[in-house]
């Protein structure tokens, strides 16, 4: 095939789903020209899995990725056809924001948003080959024959990347929704000396509304009091759809038992590695014999579809005993199969050869997010995305880099996680990943992050500024509240033993009640009568800050620890192998990574405490020109 010369960008970003989307967005924003190829245009932004945004820890990231001055919450808001709000029965470093959405919604005001952006060039094309001169990234070339002279390019392959799809003994090369794989980039990255490795993800079958009897099925309905992704939404959507909850049953789990030899995953077909925290029904069954059930959620796919998603019965058998099994489930007798179920293998690189900016260790200007990173999910991939285009962006202009550290947010965590201990499965972002998560809470992502979204240059000064404004309100307010006396009063006694509270037989401050977990801000407001008129972000701030004010100032001592190692930096070149005070195992794992600190360093798998020591005293030696 010829090839020729075709346009010269800046940046060439591979793929245009959620990690491409963002990354291409902030290169374009950021100032450099930029090119986003995709397989499918009408692919831009799609949901192969659930039509959804957010959820457990996953919220924390879409909140985090707006206040940056990302896109994807504000497509959540703009698609959102239901919010809820997870885990509100517990404390708010856990609440999570999940938004229904309407994924072709998503998916058209995903695609315009790149058409409008200035500097972005969307295409459809095929990537199938990356050049690079003395280190460097040069050109891609795309399955037409056209090259691109290019100074950076973001991998964001998703599970195109020699992508497998598995219907029980069906098998064939492809990618998501019955689009085509990307099946010569492989290559092509295993020529510039990354280290590839091969993961599986799956997904559940869709069915027909009509062949649903919702008669005695759980409702889930949205919230009645709506909280946005964006922290810029002013008027988000109301609630305009359903979810229903039901179960399998013993049946459903026979049938799944007397098929297991027909099983890809269990008949040794499937080579890829699945993700742990999500997995198969078949793979439910067999795990958790002892369990009589398992939840399944019936989600729309869309006010304009009769496609439902069942969430929670991912599998990769063949079609007719996905259906046989799916008919053994409460309300789903008559289920008719739209899109069946399957499971998808794809290439992906080995995070370790990454550096926290997502650059390639061996190549510069190379980068990855998403799905090739080793993650999962939509929004662990717009995270990576946008980390990555803001830092193709600043490295071409010769800018200091973007790295977030475990303390910035859940998205420094995810990154980090990644890059200092790799991926030996699709890795998925919960909450308990995270020691600080009392300080990254969904709820204050624009005081952490918003500021920093300014600083790089993908959000105004005018948000800056009223981020500022906000929280110097809620400080203000604390402040009053500190110094509101109350008395004991026959009302207010009463007040407190309604609510299970201690009635107060001396005066004390309005703090002193609020710091009480069974009162609130709002509770309370009877009986503080100069109580000013605030906006309910700034009221919830307010109970969180007061109630947790011990635990948060515990956090904020070990981030100032955790930081004092990550000041201590290491050399990019020390030979580690060298070092023979550090055992065998350590120095293995400290030359594949490669830390930029001593934090980083005592986050590696394998390297001790006393490593670290030992590798303080080695680096402290040379430093002052001793023996180490």
């Amino acid at each position: 095939m010829t090839v020729f010369e075709a346009e010269t960008f800046d940046v060439a970003v591979i793929g245009a789903g959620h990690a491409g989307i963002e990354a291409a967005l902030a290169c374009a924003r950021l100032g450099c020209k930029t090119a986003c190829f995709t397989i499918n245009l009408d692919a831009v932004g799609n949901m192969p899995c659930n039509p959804a945004i957010g959820g457990t820890a996953k919220g924390h990231l879409v909140r985090e990725i707006d206040a940056l001055g990302g896109e994807m919450a504000r497509a959540a808001d703009a698609a959102c056809i239901q919010y809820r709000m997870l885990n509100r029965g517990k404390g708010p470093a856990v609440h999570s924001l999940r938004a229904q959405a309407d994924r072709v919604k998503y998916r058209s005001y995903m695609k315009h948003a790149l058409e409008q952006q200035q500097g972005l060039y969307l295409m459809q094309d095929e990537i199938v080959s990356i050049e690079q001169e003395n280190g460097a990234v040069s050109a891609v070339v795309t399955a037409v024959g056209a090259r691109h002279s290019v100074k950076a390019a973001i991998v964001c392959s998703g599970t195109f990347l020699g992508g497998r799809i598995i219907i029980g003994e069906f098998m064939r090369e492809g990618g998501p929704d019955g689009m085509f794989a990307a099946t010569k980039l492989t290559e092509s990255l295993r020529s510039l000396g990354l280290r590839l490795q091969r993961f599986k993800t799956g997904t559940p079958p869709r069915i027909h509304r009509r062949s649903i009897d919702f008669t005695g099925l759980e409702e889930q309905r949205g919230e009645e009091e709506i909280i946005p992704f964006s922290f810029e939404t002013e008027s988000p959507p109301p609630n305009q759809a359903v979810c229903h909850l039901t179960y399998t049953t013993d049946e459903t789990h026979e049938v799944i038992r007397q098929n297991l030899d027909r099983s890809p995953l269990y008949g040794g077909m499937i080579e890829g590695i699945g993700p742990r925290y999500c997995p198969s029904i078949e793979d439910k069954v067999v795990r958790f014999a002892d369990k009589p059930r398992h939840q399944l959620f019936l989600e729309p796919m869309g006010l304009d579809t009769e496609e439902i998603y069942v969430q929670g019965f991912s599998s990769s058998m063949p079609f007719d005993v996905q259906r046989n099994m799916l008919r053994t489930v409460r309300g789903l007798s008559q289920a008719e199969i739209m899109r069946p179920a399957y499971a998808i293998e794809y290439d992906c690189v080995d995070p370790l050869e990454l550096r926290p900016t997502l650059e390639t260790k061996k190549i510069t200007g190379l980068y990855g997010a998403g799905q090739f990173c080793g993650s999962s999910g939509y929004e662990e991939a717009a995270a990576q995305g946008l980390v990555a285009g803001v830092n193709a962006a600043l490295g071409i202009k010769g800018e200091k880099p973007l790295v977030l550290d475990r303390a910035d947010g859940y998205i420094g965590t995810l990154i980090d996680d990644l890059v200092t201990c790799g991926a030996n499965e699709p890795y998925r972002m919960m909450t308990s990943r995270s020691e600080y998560r009392l300080l990254l809470r969904q709820d204050n992502a624009d005081e952490r992050l918003v500021p920093i979204g300014v600083r790089i240059g993908l959000n105004p000064s005018a948000r800056g500024e009223r981020v500022r404004e906000k929280y110097a309100r809620v400080q203000q307010e604390i402040d009053r509240v500190s110094s509101v006396p109350v008395a004991p009063s026959e009302r207010l006694n009463g007040f407190l033993a309604g609510q299970g509270s201690t009635p107060l037989k001396a005066g004390c401050r309005l703090i002193d009640l609020l710091r009480r977990p069974e009162l609130s801000y709002e509770l309370l407001a009877p009986f503080d009568p100069e109580r000013p008129a605030l906006p309910a972000v700034v009221r919830e701030q307010v109970d969180i800050r007061v109630k947790y004010a011990g635990y948060i100032e515990r956090q904020y001592r070990d981030v100032e620890q955790y930081r004092r190692l990550q000041s201590r930096e290491l050399p990019p070149d020390l030979d580690y192998s060298c070092i023979d005070t550090l055992r065998l195992e350590a120095r293995q794992k400290l030359d594949a990574v490669k830390p930029l600190n001593f934090g980083q360093a005592a986050r590696i798998s394998g390297v001790s405490p006393a490593d670290i020591t030992a590798l303080m005293i080695y680096i402290d030696a040379k430093r002052n020109g001793g023996k180490p």
